[in-house]
């Protein structure tokens, strides 16, 4: 409720060529607001060797693999376990179009000749362990062949056209075979390990893209709530989970643990110390100080902060003492600022709320501003009576506020015009449709200002159980009123609330 800047503010800031401030609508614990484990960017064409050495260099169980910035999938240990525990056949390597400097750092070789960077795509992996009568009948064209020192198995794989020799033990190999196999552009491979040895570690060249998940991903974003997390994590059996940025962009991730150490965001309450006027999830927030000007309330915190309260018209003014008391001067743009919500919160000096302290300091401000408080005062009051566009309850909830008493829910609303037409028009919008409000918002009564500044007095309309009955013997007003009509009452704060605060109380 009220969480549309009003009219009046945004004159204001346009004015003095301020940009709208965002609007923070809930304090409640964000993902944004945790340490999140950050990752390398881990292509998919890592092996899962390497993807394994890495989880285990990180501590880690889980991988995300991104692609400029972009999460493709994540890898586990899990499925790395999995990928040694199921069933492949041998042709594994060329239907993960595996990369041959993957295989080489697999088996810890080198790669001796041919494209290190070329992938095996076609054919399977076989050991030349018999004759070469028999390795032609199984050794085929593209394969992969792991064998030892025997140049006549070599010399076959070549004349068979296999895309890839391993050769085990470290045994040298003649230049002849490295020509021949140059000229094929077979690559060839050597590696120190026996061909037993060879023919374990070869699967963990496989790259991470061929047995990472990629579908039904579960991904948080950085400004999802914390409460909503962990109910999702209570459901999966992961231990870290992705999160996501600006445009998808992968950040890092986040696990159960890492959650118990969210940072909870820091806030200071201006003009308000009441829990239902202040933003959603305040009680999760730290509260580092109150500000204001209005009566003591609701507001809990975690522990002792800094409380200031003074009973002045306008918090600008206490907020222009505190940058006096530390010696910062206020530049011209601010000193409009706070000027403009002294002006506003004293009906330009006429609220029974504004204090001579209030004055004294928008003219200061107004003299700092370079601006004629007369002239702003005219032109805030006018455009903040401009309704155009606006709905009936858009209207209402402008300038709101919302307040408990005992079991009693009531919200205060307020316009403040120069122009009693425009008030009977404003009263016309609003009246038929805050019944409907009052339902919408869960509260029990509603009360709605329309004050004339020229005249200092206020038509009060409302709406719920007993509101009118209230009103009318707290004012001590005839019982047969049709207008309920308070002369001198201008302030929501000082005059309207704490009546009703005791009325409500008897």
């Amino acid at each position: 409720m009220g969480s549309e800047m009003c009219i009046r503010d945004r004159y204001v800031l346009e004015r003095f060529g301020v940009k709208v401030p965002l609007l923070l609508s809930d304090l409640r614990e964000q993902i944004k607001d945790v340490d999140l484990r950050e990752s390398e960017e881990i292509n998919g064409n890592l092996s899962i060797r390497t993807a394994w050495e890495k989880m285990t260099e990180m501590n880690t169980h889980t991988l995300p693999i991104t692609r400029d910035g972009m999460l493709e999938g994540v890898i586990t240990k899990g499925d790395i376990a999995k990928s040694y525990m199921d069933v492949y056949d041998n042709t594994m390597l060329a239907k993960a179009r595996t990369q041959y400097r993957n295989i080489a750092a697999a088996v810890e070789g080198k790669v001796e000749t041919g494209n290190e960077h070329g992938y095996f795509q076609k054919g399977k992996v076989a050991i030349a362990a018999s004759g070469k009568n028999l390795m032609t009948r199984f050794i085929e064209k593209d394969d992969l062949v792991i064998m030892g020192d025997r140049v006549d198995a070599q010399q076959c794989a070549i004349d068979m056209d296999a895309s890839c020799m391993v050769i085990c033990q470290g045994y040298p190999i003649s230049e002849d075979i490295l020509r021949q196999a140059e000229k094929k552009q077979i690559v060839v491979i050597r590696t120190p390990h026996d061909t037993f040895t060879a023919a374990q570690h070869i699967n963990q060249s496989i790259p991470v893209r061929f047995f990472m998940t990629r579908e039904n991903l579960v991904t948080f974003h950085i400004r999802d709530f914390v409460d909503d997390v962990k109910e999702v994590m209570a459901r999966k059996r992961f231990r870290d989970f992705p999160v996501l940025g600006n445009q998808g962009k992968f950040v890092g991730l986040v696990s159960r643990r890492r959650l118990l150490n969210v940072k909870k965001k820091q806030v200071i309450l201006v003009d308000h110390n009441e829990k239902n006027q202040a933003v959603d999830g305040v009680e999760e927030a730290d509260v580092l100080e109150i500000i204001d000007h209005h009566r003591l309330s609701s507001i809990e915190t975690m522990g002792p902060v800094y409380f200031r309260n003074q009973p002045v018209g306008c918090t600008a003014t206490i907020v222009y003492q505190m940058y006096e008391e530390n010696g910062i001067a206020v530049d011209a743009v601010n000193a409009a600022l706070l000027c403009s919500a002294i002006i506003s919160d004293t009906l330009m000096f006429r609220s029974p709320t504004c204090t001579p302290l209030d004055e004294v300091t928008a003219r200061k401000l107004a003299e700092i501003a370079s601006i004629n408080i007369e002239e702003l005062a005219q032109e805030m009051f006018n455009a903040g009576s401009n309704l155009k566009g606006k709905s009936a309850e858009e209207i209402l909830f402008l300038d709101f506020k919302q307040f408990t008493v005992n079991d009693t829910m009531f919200g205060v609303g307020q316009v403040n015009s120069m122009s009693a037409e425009e008030l009977k028009e404003i009263k016309e919008r609003v009246l038929p449709h805050m019944e409907k409000a009052r339902k919408n918002h869960g509260l029990n009564m509603i009360f709605f200002m329309l004050t004339n500044i020229i005249t200092e007095s206020s038509e009060l309309i409302c709406c719920g159980a007993e509101a009118r009955e209230k009103i009318i013997s707290a004012y001590d007003l005839q019982d047969d009123a049709e207008i309920l009509m308070l002369k001198g009452v201008v302030s929501r704060k000082k005059q309207l609330v704490p009546t009703l605060v005791g009325a409500l109380q008897q």
